[in-house]
């Protein structure tokens, strides 16, 4: 029984053996192929994700640009329009401090241009001893491509403060043209568009205080034409209120007051340049009063009528080869020839009267400055006016308009340490009154402080 159960087995064996090898295979290969499609799926699977990302990115950024393009002119025309914030207000601020101390031999109260018609304030050397000058506060901007603007406040040393001048004005027009409006310094003459901290001396010519009052600045508007050529040609003209003297206040509609004017200039060779100009003003005046500081009782006239102005100007500048750090000069001069007509009323102690008044004046001034060596500078001036004697209808002989030629020689020297600071010493022999020369005196400092605009020619 033994060997057939042996036997048996190993048959049952030998024929079991391949099945089962066969059958561990199939498991495996089956789990490798599972595998294998396991990883398919999941590359497939990242790669359609990755796809898709890219699908999605490639249409983003064709949607970004294309909302940029279409918003483009938008942006453009809201940035155009849109207004100035809080932020965006940054304007050039400066501020310019002066002081001088005056040492006077005749009383600066009493003080008057004999044969001239006051002009106010404006006029005479200022008081004794310490005195604080008028300063100046400058804010200026750009207000968008077309426009800019400017305000300037005079602070003056009786503690009040004026606008001395607040204007809009046009950037760049077609073919050199520009348009300013508001308060302003004219362009009339040479000097009187120039603050008072350039001028080359302590006080104005002698015939800028008789005949506009130190400087005239109208309320109004101005055009401005430059040449589109090699040679300087400027051509304007201006229309004011009329209330700057030699003008006053009229309370009428219009304007009251106009100014046209040319300048012309050119280099001479390497070192030297020139400007000439010619300008006419035209303003009137009702009841324009004024008094004689000589008397004491207060009597008050007034001047009523026309006002016409000449003005002939020029200046030259030299400098060695154009450069003046070292060594420069200037020459400068102005001639104005003023006619006023109309009525004049005086009021004195017996009672009111009024005649016609007529008179043709003039004046002059020639003043030269030489840069001797870097920082210091001399200066020389000389004034001339003529009054004539003025045709007047009162029985009244107003001592005050007896013909005159008021006269007065300055020379100065300053000192400036650097392009924002100057110091100055002046002395005058001023014969503006009749047996009376005024010995004067000046010290004077000036400071600018903040980011100041270049000064013109």
């Amino acid at each position: 029984m033994f060997k057939p159960t042996v036997l048996s087995a190993a048959l049952a064996a030998a024929l079991f053996n391949p099945l089962a090898s066969n059958a561990a295979d199939d498991q495996e290969l089956a789990a490798i192929r599972a595998q294998i499609r396991d990883m398919k799926q999941s590359y497939e699977a990242r790669l359609q994700a990755l796809e898709q990302r890219l699908q999605d990115a490639q249409a983003a950024t064709a949607q970004a640009q294309n909302a940029a393009l279409a918003a483009a002119p938008a942006v453009a025309a809201a940035a155009a329009a849109a207004p100035a914030t809080g932020n965006a207000f940054n304007p050039n601020i400066s501020l310019i401090l002066g002081g001088t101390y005056a040492n006077l031999s005749q009383d600066p109260q009493q003080y008057r241009l004999q044969g001239f018609l006051p002009a106010g304030g404006e006029a005479g050397p200022g008081r004794r001893g310490f005195n604080l000058g008028e300063s100046e506060l400058t804010m200026a901007a750009n207000i968008d491509p077309m426009f800019s603007g400017q305000l300037t406040f005079a602070l003056s040393g009786e503690d009040t403060v004026g606008v001395e001048e607040a204007f809009v004005q046009t950037r760049a027009l077609a073919n050199g043209l520009n348009i300013k409006a508001g308060r302003f310094l004219s362009s009339v003459g040479y000097l009187n568009n120039r603050h008072a901290h350039t001028w080359d001396f302590v006080d104005a010519p002698l015939a800028y205080q008789a005949f506009l009052g130190g400087q005239y600045k109208p309320d109004g508007v101005q055009a401005k034409w430059l040449a589109p050529i090699d040679t300087l040609v400027e051509i304007g003209v201006e229309l004011g209120s009329g209330a700057s003297f030699p003008g006053n206040d009229r309370n009428k509609n219009g304007f009251g007051a106009a100014a046209l004017y040319a300048h012309v200039g050119d280099d001479i060779g390497a070192s030297g340049s020139w400007r000439a100009g010619l300008s006419l003003l035209r303003t009137g005046a009702a009841n324009r009063e004024f008094g004689d500081p000589s008397e004491h009782g207060g009597n008050l006239s007034a001047f009523s009528g026309r006002s016409r102005m000449l003005i002939l100007d020029a200046i030259y500048k030299w400098a060695p080869n154009g450069n003046p750090a070292q060594q420069n000069f200037k020459l400068q001069g102005e001639y104005l020839r003023r006619h006023e007509s109309g009525e004049l009323t005086s009021s004195v102690a017996s009672g009111a009267s009024a005649g016609s008044y007529d008179s043709t004046q003039s004046g002059w001034y020639l003043q030269g400055v030489y840069q001797f060596m870097p920082n210091w500078r001399a200066g020389l001036r000389y004034d001339k006016l003529a009054s004539n004697t003025p045709s007047i209808g009162l029985a009244d002989p107003f001592p005050l308009l007896a013909g005159y030629s008021p006269s007065r020689r300055s020379v100065m020297l300053d000192y400036s340490p650097s392009e924002f600071s100057r110091l100055r010493l002046q002395f005058a022999r001023d014969g503006s009154r009749p047996g009376a020369v005024d010995n004067q005196i000046f010290l004077q400092y000036i400071m600018s402080l903040g980011t100041h605009a270049a000064h013109a020619f």
